[in-house]
């Protein structure tokens, strides 16, 4: 399919020098056995939003259980992948699966996940409409720019009735997957941060949570948002991933149960997704069977 060629082009475009230049001074963990967190031995967690409070916390949590680490922060989605591919950081926490699938697909690369964390609703967010059916035939809405992101963004959409997709909606739905006839709204993509930043110019723009949060909106603004807690919703679960080697650390899967078990973590993770968080402990075998499932669904549009 065009759209699939097209985000292996674009994946595999972002994880070029500039991203090791910017991180080579970062050391990534031994492979040649379990990292101990101690004898100068730091693991480096990368995340999107290092200031978020809880990672302090987190730290402290994961210092009085003997293991030292260090979150490294990057601006964009796009950054964190590659970093952990070249060995820059240990692990990264940031994304869902469909877009560790995507990645892993478009990049030849086979990232695993070791632990969930959340699922994080989307919403869709408007300073001129309180609405949803107050949204005029032919206004724009804003829409992330990344396609694991974009198709969940665009089924909120049609489940609002402001657009229909041919495809029926699925997790691979895209621009081009729009009936532009048969909707009611056009749709502009933009990459993930800058969606909040559109809102002045658009009907209204959907927003991950974590830029929603940090740019002062309240998840109860939103004017529509999707089920999170939705069974159907796992290939949206958030986690912890490691470089296939690292899987079985017994370092890096204690430092899962240390994010999950800790119960200051888990409310600074609530409180700063708006409350709305839906937190997780899915068996680690049922995030790799739905990462093996998204790939091979990937595989078999191309």
């Amino acid at each position: 399919m065009k759209k699939i060629v097209k985000k292996k082009s674009l994946l595999a475009a972002l994880a070029v020098a500039p991203l090791v230049a910017l991180l080579a001074g970062c050391a990534g963990a031994s492979t040649d056995g379990p990292a101990t967190g101690t004898d100068g031995d730091v693991i480096k967690i990368g995340v999107v939003g290092a200031s978020d409070p809880y990672w302090d916390v987190y730290t402290e949590a994961a210092a009085a259980a003997g293991i030292e680490i260090e979150i490294v922060n990057f601006a964009q989605y796009p950054q964190v992948n590659p970093a952990l591919a070249a060995g820059e950081v240990d692990l990264n926490q940031f994304q869902h699966i469909v877009y560790l699938a995507e990645y892993n697909e478009a990049s030849n690369e086979n990232l695993a996940p070791i632990g969930a964390t959340a699922i994080y609703p989307i919403a869709l967010y408007s300073t001129e409409y309180s609405d949803v059916d107050d949204i005029v035939a032919g206004d724009t809405v804003a829409v992330p720019d990344d396609d694991s992101n974009q198709a969940r963004a665009l089924v909120l959409l049609q489940s609002e009735g402001l657009i229909e997709l041919t495809d029926g909606g699925t997790i691979y739905s895209g621009l081009d997957d729009i009936d532009e006839e048969a909707s009611k709204v056009k749709v502009k993509a933009l990459e993930a941060s800058l969606t909040l930043a559109s809102l002045p110019d658009v009907a209204a723009a959907v927003i991950n949570n974590d830029f929603a949060e940090k740019g002062g909106l309240k998840f109860s603004d939103a004017i529509a948002t999707d089920d999170a807690a939705d069974s159907k919703a796992l290939p949206y679960a958030n986690i912890f991933a490691a470089r296939d080697e690292d899987k079985n650390n017994e370092t890096f899967l204690k430092l899962v149960e240390i994010y999950q078990n800790t119960q200051d973590v888990q409310d600074g993770v609530f409180a700063v997704s708006g409350d709305t968080a839906v937190m997780l402990t899915t068996p680690v075998a049922d995030l790799i069977e739905s990462l093996a499932d998204i790939q091979a669904e990937i595989k078999d549009a191309e």
